[in-house]
Parts: C-alpha cells; sequence; structure tokens
C-alpha cells in the first residue's frame, strides 16, 4: 500500500444516507493518496457496516464531534489531516490534490485550510441567506470558519494546538478556529465543497440561523449556564425536527433573573461588544444582495464599514448602546413574537 498524503476524519453519527456519496467522491480524487478513518460516535443505523464496506479504517469512540475527531486524528498515518463531515462532498477529482499542493507552497507549518461552501438544497427558499451563508464562508474573519468547511492542518500542528477541545459535544471547530487565529493563519483553498442543508430546511432556515447567533453570542461572550440550560440546543442531524424558539428565550429569561440585574446588565454589555465585532456582516449581506450589479468579488459596502463606520462606533460606549438595543430587540420584541407565532403552530398541529 502507497504511503498516504492525506489522512481524511470522518465522524459519524446515524449517516447511513450520506457517507455512500462522500466514499464516491473521496474515491474519485486523482493525484493523491487517501487514509480514510471513520469515527463512529454510536450510530444506530448501518453507518458504521457502509464504512467498513468502503474500505475505511473504523473506529468507535463516545459521542461528540470533538472525541471523535480527536480518536481519528490520534490513528492517522499522513503528516496532512483534513477533517470532513459526512455531508459534505469534494465536487471535482482533483480538488484535494490541489488542496493540498496549495497549502504545502505556503511553506508556514502554522497554516490551516479551509474552503468556500456551496449549499445542497431541495428548493429555492431563502435564496438570499443562503448566498450571504455561502460567501461569507470564503472570509477569514472571526466566527466565519466552521466544520463544515473542512479542516487542512498539518499533524504535528494539531497536536500542538491540542486538537479539539471536547468540554461540549459541538463547537469544537469555534475553539480550534480561534486558536488557529490566535497562533498561525487561515488559508482558502480552492474549490468549493458541497454542503447538506438540510438541517436548514428542517428546522427552518431563518430560526435557525437566529439561535446560531445566540449560540456564538453566548460561547462569545464565555456564559456556560446557557449551555448547561438550553434544551437540546444542538441535537444529532437525525434527531432534528420543527425548531422552536420560545424555549431557549425563556432560559435567556430565567439566566438574567437569576444573575439579578447589574451581572445582566453587564452580560448584554458583552453582548454588545460581541454584536459591535460583528457588525460588519449587516454591510456585508449588503453586498450580497446588490450581487447582480456588483458583479463577482466587489464589497464596497463591508469596505465602508471597515474604513468608516467601525472606527465610529468600536468603542465601549458603542458596545453599551448596541447591548441595549440587542436587549431589547431581543427580550422585547423576537422573544414575544415567536411565543405568539410557535403558540399559533402548536395549537394547529
Amino acid at each position: 500500500m502507497p504511503i498516504p498524503n492525506l489522512s481524511i476524519i470522518i465522524p459519524v453519527l446515524d449517516e447511513a444516507g450520506t457517507l455512500p456519496r462522500l466514499f464516491q467522491a473521496l474515491a474519485s480524487q486523482q493525484s493523491i493518496n487517501l487514509e480514510i478513518i471513520v469515527v463512529d460516535g454510536g450510530s444506530h443505523d448501518n453507518s458504521a457496516e457502509i464504512a467498513a464496506a468502503s474500505g475505511a479504517k473504523l473506529l468507535t469512540s463516545a459521542p461528540g464531534r470533538g472525541q471523535q475527531m480527536n480518536t481519528g486524528a490520534a490513528e492517522a498515518s499522513a503528516d496532512w489531516l483534513l477533517f470532513l463531515h459526512a455531508d459534505t462532498l469534494p465536487q471535482y477529482p482533483a480538488q484535494l490534490s490541489e488542496a493540498l499542493a496549495h497549502i504545502k507552497a505556503c511553506d508556514n507549518p502554522k497554516t490551516a485550510g479551509h474552503f468556500s461552501l456551496l449549499f445542497e438544497r431541495s428548493h429555492d427558499k431563502n435564496k438570499l441567506l443562503y448566498r450571504y451563508m455561502q460567501e461569507k464562508t470564503a472570509s477569514h474573519r472571526r466566527y466565519t470558519i466552521n466544520g463544515d468547511q473542512g479542516l487542512l492542518i498539518p499533524r504535528d500542528w494539531f497536536q500542538t494546538l491540542g486538537g479539539f477541545d471536547t468540554r461540549m459535544p459541538f463547537l469544537e471547530d469555534q475553539r480550534i478556529a480561534a486558536k488557529v487565529h490566535e497562533h498561525g493563519s487561515w488559508l482558502l483553498l480552492p474549490g468549493e465543497l458541497t454542503t447538506s442543508a438540510r438541517r436548514f430546511e428542517v428546522e427552518g432556515a431563518k430560526t435557525r440561523y437566529i439561535l446560531m447567533a445566540i449560540i456564538m453570542a453566548m460561547y462569545a461572550i464565555d456564559l456556560p449556564q446557557f449551555f448547561d440550560r438550553a434544551p437540546r440546543v444542538y441535537q444529532a442531524q437525525s434527531a432534528t425536527g420543527r425548531l422552536l424558539l420560545t424555549p431557549y428565550f425563556r432560559c435567556l429569561h430565567g439566566i438574567m433573573r437569576d444573575l439579578g440585574w447589574r451581572k445582566s446588565f453587564a452580560s448584554w454589555a458583552k453582548v454588545g461588544h460581541f454584536v459591535v465585532g460583528q457588525s460588519w456582516q449587516l454591510f456585508f449581506i449588503l453586498d450580497v444582495a446588490l450581487r447582480p450589479m456588483l458583479g463577482a468579488t466587489r464589497y464596497p459596502a463591508t469596505c465602508f464599514h471597515d474604513c468608516v463606520f467601525a472606527p465610529i462606533t468600536h468603542h465601549r460606549v458603542g458596545a453599551w448602546i448596541t447591548g441595549l438595543l440587542v436587549f431589547t430587540y431581543t427580550m422585547g420584541m423576537l422573544a414575544p413574537w415567536y411565543r405568539w407565532r410557535e403558540r399559533k403552530l402548536l395549537k394547529s398541529g
């Protein structure tokens, strides 16, 4: 057997419906020797059997993507690791060999690579939202890189970074992305990965995106009470269904009550600081909406944010004001609206 150039590590949990396509796409890759490692986290379907039949190295571990991927990395034999989700596919046969050559050409051992995404959908609803999310994956800005985009990284540096954080069964991608930002650099790899939009379609695209924003805010301000109390904040794909936001708003209200008004105000000020730091996304989505007129790769609104808006607003007072506005909008407008809307949905069945 030839020595592998790249070890691909795939965490799975009830992914029998997606694995055959992924293995077919990986089998078509050219000019590269792959070691495919599948780490099963306790599937109740025949994911393990499909992986074994494909010729992949099959491992088992406790559930949780971080734990599963660390288990796979420990058994990898190549000098380069690619962490890939089961519902994410390379698009053309030379993509992985080109990606590996591209990152090696950097000649920097502290560089990690990621791909941009193309969502595979079953309908044309929410076109702007998907276009926005897709274009955002091509940036290297904080909180824009996630596990769906793949993580191509030297094995030695991955070990130096300490691997994936396993304190929670999710957000391991955000934590290692932060480590890369802090200790090295990110590189956008050639080509796109196709990823399934099934979670957005099953749960509701806009509803899922609002919950993602809440999750990222709570993660950014380091409020563990939310993740301790939030009901099933991130379920396995096989367990998803219609997403209701009211339980999460109630969770936030309960945390505020327990913290008291002083600590609650301080927490919302931190949220304001986080939102101010992410205000570029409001300008970015304007650029995406105007893409038919602007043409590809032009971002005048985002440039205006970076050059004019950010220097004016990115300060402590701006964070306090923004935190107050976010609190008013979230708890005074969004929460009542979704409570009324979801009550109607539940009554109508």
